[in-house]
């Protein structure tokens, strides 16, 4: 697991990380990342609401607003937070969590 810190441009209010695959948007590329563990916001890593979302997509307990409310969540996360946990130790950049 590695922790790779937000690179954040404030005039795009854009977040970026660098990835296997080059500097990579945290809210399109990340968010929506197999590899993305969670987002470390001070001292603590908050599990990623995707991977929650994706349980309930494989359990058929699924609707719009559990993937809307992740995805917003995921957000505030990044705001506050300070990096992304990430699982991809082999280096295989972008993997697409659904």
């Amino acid at each position: 697991m590695k922790t790779l810190p937000f690179h954040r441009d404030e005039k795009k209010q854009r977040v970026t990380v660098d990835c296997a695959d080059g500097e990579v948007s945290v809210y399109s590329r990340c968010a929506y990342c197999l590899h993305c563990k969670g987002v470390k916001v001070k001292d603590r890593v908050t599990p990623s609401p995707q991977n929650r979302a994706l349980e309930d997509i494989r359990k058929g307990r699924v609707s719009d607003d559990i993937l809307m409310n992740a995805a917003m969540l995921f957000n505030s996360l990044v705001r506050d937070g300070s990096a992304i946990e990430c699982a991809d130790d082999a280096g295989q950049g972008f993997t697409s969590l659904y």
